[in-house]
């Protein structure tokens, strides 16, 4: 019998050494949890396995990339997360989180591609945009109007987005996108707004010399109405666009695909956000998606390896399969094996 005062990894330990059986009693699905982006992906394998296998449907929860990564790390045993979804690779301050509370071997799980759209209702504006004008338009300050080349800040100005761009309609800048513990937004500030930023040569020439204050000005967010935080539901922001027609939402391309009878999605510098645009990485906002496995789990919570293999099968996440179907853009085929092999082997990082 195991003692409650035990620690989590020796919950963990008792576990592994009493066997599957005893692990049953104690959980017997596979619990996931992690980034909203993700989420979908993960919940379609999770119901095909249910239905294909004698395991139980796994239970999956949305808590954006930073908070699932956060639950994960927080220990090895029945109570802790076994999987966790992230629209952005794992840091290295999460690593060491993780290590710090007895999570030492983790399997990293490359599941594929996806782009950052930005969107507004079918009803809404025709209008596109560059990334200067989504950095503009979204970071807290920006260099002065008067004179942008001075290398001096103001507190951002545009109210509307003929304000950031004569050719772009006078509305009112209204975006709605994720809040900073999703790694939606990560990846938006990291791949939009800095690159967005180096538009300006004095500001890129930061980069070099001062990195901590590139940082600072690229990825720091509006936070006086232009930018709004809609929270980690998708499918939340979907449905505002739908209430709100002037207003913008950022979100994953497969929200996009799978909504597309009510929305629109915007071109960024001239590039369109579409299934081949971001699979042959034209779409500049193209970022990798990923599901990081708790090793010390595989073994012990009933199913674990099978649902790997479901979820890295053909039949899944295949060009042909039914994450394509979702809007999943799938990896190359040399790159599916080489990641599958890993998963077969559980390698860790």
């Amino acid at each position: 019998m195991i003692k409650k005062t035990l620690t989590s990894a020796s919950v963990a330990v008792a576990l592994i050494m009493a066997g599957s059986a005893q692990a049953q009693s104690a959980r017997d699905s596979i619990f996931i949890v992690g980034s909203s982006t993700v989420y979908p992906f993960s919940t379609v394998v999770a119901e095909n396995f249910g239905r294909s296998t004698a395991f139980k449907t796994p239970k999956v929860e949305s808590t954006g990339s930073g908070g699932g990564l956060k639950l994960f790390c927080s220990g090895v045993g029945v109570e802790h997360p076994d999987i966790t979804n992230a629209s952005r690779a794992i840091k290295s301050s999460e690593v060491e989180l993780c290590k710090s509370n007895g999570v030492e071997e983790i399997v990293e799980v490359k599941i594929g591609y996806d782009g950052i759209v930005l969107s507004n209702s079918k009803d809404g504006p025709d209008f596109d945009l560059t990334l200067k004008d989504v950095w503009l338009a979204l970071a807290a300050e920006v260099p002065d109007p008067a004179n942008p080349d001075s290398g001096e800040l103001v507190k951002n100005p545009y109210m509307t987005w003929d304000q950031v761009n004569a050719s772009l309609p006078a509305i009112k800048i209204e975006v709605l996108g994720p809040p900073p513990t999703s790694g939606t937004r990560d990846a938006f500030v990291e791949l939009a707004m800095e690159t967005g930023c180096k538009a300006f040569p004095w500001i890129e020439e930061l980069d070099k010399s001062d990195s901590g204050r590139f940082k600072a000005i690229c990825h720091t967010v509006r936070e006086d109405g232009g930018y709004v935080e809609a929270g980690e539901n998708d499918n939340l922001i979907v449905q505002k666009l739908q209430g709100n027609k002037n207003a913008l939402g950022i979100f994953g391309f497969s929200f996009l695909d799978q909504n597309s009878d009510v929305l629109k999605g915007k071109a960024v510098d001239g590039v369109r956000p579409t299934f081949d645009n971001i699979a042959d990485g034209s779409y500049p906002v193209s970022r990798s998606l990923y599901v990081y496995v708790k090793k010390a789990h595989v073994g012990v919570i009933p199913g674990m390896r099978e649902f790997l293999a479901e979820f890295t099968s053909e039949k899944a996440w295949g060009p042909e399969g039914y994450l394509a179907d979702r809007g999943l853009i799938p990896l190359p085929q040399a790159e599916r094996k080489a990641v599958a092999e890993r998963v077969q082997n559980l390698e860790t990082l």
